[in-house]
């Protein structure tokens, strides 16, 4: 019995593979999940099929995971902050991001920018601020619920002691499409996602959330550089298995993954679509959803932070 399983398992894969991504398609995260799915499946020689089952703040999809058999072939694509964030919100669910589940690999990562309406008569962030506040309660801040956006949206307004209303998307795109029409004062999203409208002039970016200046709004500072470095923050997208996915299934697609972002190709197209390729070992990815975890939930407790 012991040489059947171990020789069932050195066969893996041997068909398709289901990768569960608790989002909308047509996200940011949905974007990154169909770069790095086909030159996986070309690695493993088998289809590797992306399924979106968004809804119920990603529990619905996180169910759909935990539920399944362990055997690699139901994996989790899902972002570093939102994993560890939904279970202090889920209603009539309950999981444990660490325990529940097992980090294989991180494939990219992404900053957010803060920007406002160009209309706005505020060109840094600390010019918004004294606008926000001489203006208490007159702006409206987008977002789509349950996102990353809309927390660090909400430690923004924490931090600055603003009284800036809170208007819930089911989407992050739809609050940008409200901002260009006025009615949404101040946004945050990925860099990639927005860069076009700021090239455009059509939106003014105010900081960054990365540690250093990004690239390519290079002389946008960040949060740090402008007083607030509680709300520094990088996002990090990768592949997650049920609990009880064996090491070696781990390890294979571990492999493939950190093989696949060695390709110019693939890392160009990350890079274009404003994801930093990053892979890593399983344990790199434990290490970053632990201290996420650490790190947000004090801030989710105090700030009123709902999931859809």
């Amino acid at each position: 019995m012991i040489i059947a399983q171990a020789h069932a398992r050195s066969s893996y894969p041997d068909h398709a593979i289901k990768v569960i991504l608790p989002y909308t398609a047509a996200s940011p995260i949905d974007v990154s999940a169909r770069i790095i799915a086909p030159a996986l499946a070309s690695r493993l020689g088998q289809p590797v099929v992306v399924e979106n089952r968004a809804g119920g703040g990603t529990t619905i999809g996180l169910k759909a995971v935990m539920t399944a058999g362990a055997d690699g072939y139901t994996l989790l694509y899902t972002n570093s902050p939102t994993h560890v964030i939904a279970q202090l919100l889920a209603k009539g669910f309950t999981y444990d991001p660490v325990s529940d589940f097992v980090p294989i690999v991180m494939v990219g990562s992404t900053s957010l920018v803060l920007v406002v309406a160009v209309d706005l008569p505020a060109n840094t962030l600390k010019e918004f601020v004294a606008y926000a506040k001489a203006n208490p309660g007159r702006l409206n801040f987008g977002f789509g619920q349950g996102t990353l956006p809309q927390l660090v949206g909400e430690a923004f307004k924490m931090a600055t002691g603003t009284n800036i209303a809170s208007i819930p998307y089911r989407g992050g795109a739809a609050a940008v499409t409200d901002m260009l029409g006025g009615r949404i004062h101040m946004g945050l999203s990925a860099v990639g996602t927005l860069l076009p409208l700021i090239r455009e002039g059509k939106i003014k970016p105010l900081a960054v959330t990365s540690p250093a200046r990004n690239g390519e709004l290079p002389d946008i500072p960040t949060m740090i550089e402008s007083g607030l470095p509680g709300l520094t923050s990088v996002t990090y997208y990768g592949f997650l298995g049920p609990a009880g996915t064996p090491a070696d299934v781990v390890a294979t697609i571990n492999g493939e993954v950190n093989a696949s972002l060695k390709s110019a190709g693939l890392r160009a197209a990350l890079l274009k679509a404003g994801f930093e390729p990053v892979g890593g070992s399983p344990q790199d990815f434990a290490a970053v959803i632990t201290d996420q975890l650490q790190h947000w939930t004090p801030i989710v407790k105090a700030s009123g932070f709902q999931m859809d």
